[in-house]
């Protein structure tokens, strides 16, 4: 079996890619799942910026492996798509100087029960897109997402047919909120995903560290890997409680939650450690 990439969100550890290179390299980590970058969304820096940030991660021996963008994660009413189209365009050439083989992309935000109105739109402006991206050497990724009209398998299922160019990741934690069980939605996705999002949750939806939820993280995991999958990125979702060090006396542990943290930095490290024990 092949060893297993792990790249993050690691601006869940700090805003600063400084503090964000520190977190993976303090975890191991091959590197990021670029989102948010000194204050900004992936897609609205600049180029000179990127520059800069592959600079910083090229000296850390750390990769850029996926652009975390908002692609698609805008209402399929909404009026913004031309200008989400260049959003689309700007963030290519980013992915082309941060050296990133792929970017997240979402199939738009669509009230409940309106989904088969708006399919033929949503089918549409996914394959404009798409054609977009054809010749970037960028793999275009659709995520499941609550919400949007791929949050659901047999949605993601039905897009990623139409669109044989279309790549899936799988998000277990995303699809347990949109009340998807999530072994019956490997089961039919399994084969066209490119890799996991590593985020569980609870049956409430509340996110907790991998292997702690009702995700079936580890039979994903394992079945992932045994069909050669290689690559995953975890995306922490864990609650921080700034105040918690103020509560606790010396040497006392203040049980606030079971999966509640006293720094961002600490329920980065508890992810990454959670995942590890699964692997």
């Amino acid at each position: 079996m092949e060893l297993m990439n792990i790249y993050a969100f690691a601006d869940e550890a700090s805003g600063r890619i400084d503090g964000q290179i520190e977190a993976m390299r303090r975890n191991g980590l091959n590197g990021l799942e670029i989102r948010g970058v000194d204050g900004q969304n992936i897609s609205d820096i600049t180029l000179e910026k990127a520059g800069e940030v592959r600079r910083k991660l090229d000296d850390a021996g750390l990769v850029c492996w996926s652009m975390g963008s908002p692609i698609g994660k805008i209402g399929i009413t909404s009026d913004e798509f031309p200008a989400h189209l260049d959003k689309l365009r700007h963030t290519l050439e980013l992915a082309d100087v941060l050296g990133a083989k792929n970017l997240r992309m979402f199939s738009f935000y669509v009230a409940d029960g309106q989904q088969e109105q708006y399919r033929n739109k949503i089918i549409d402006q996914m394959g404009q897109m798409l054609e977009v991206a054809k010749g970037s050497g960028v793999a275009m990724c659709h995520e499941n997402e609550k919400g949007i009209y791929g949050d659901v398998a047999s949605r993601c299922h039905e897009l990623l047919s139409v669109f044989p160019e279309l790549q899936g990741i799988f998000d277990p934690a995303n699809f347990i909120q949109s009340g998807q069980d999530t072994v019956e939605a490997w089961r039919l996705l399994g084969r066209r995903i490119k890799y996991l999002h590593i985020k569980d949750a609870l049956a409430d939806g509340k996110v907790v560290p991998a292997g702690k939820g009702i995700g079936e993280v580890k039979q994903i995991l394992d079945n992932f890997r045994a069909n050669g999958g290689n690559a995953v990125t975890l995306e922490p979702h864990l609650s921080v409680f700034d105040g918690l060090k103020g509560l606790e006396q010396a040497g006392a542990r203040t049980q606030i939650d079971a999966y509640c943290y006293e720094s961002s930095d600490a329920a980065f490290d508890a992810a990454c450690n959670a995942l590890k024990e699964l692997l």
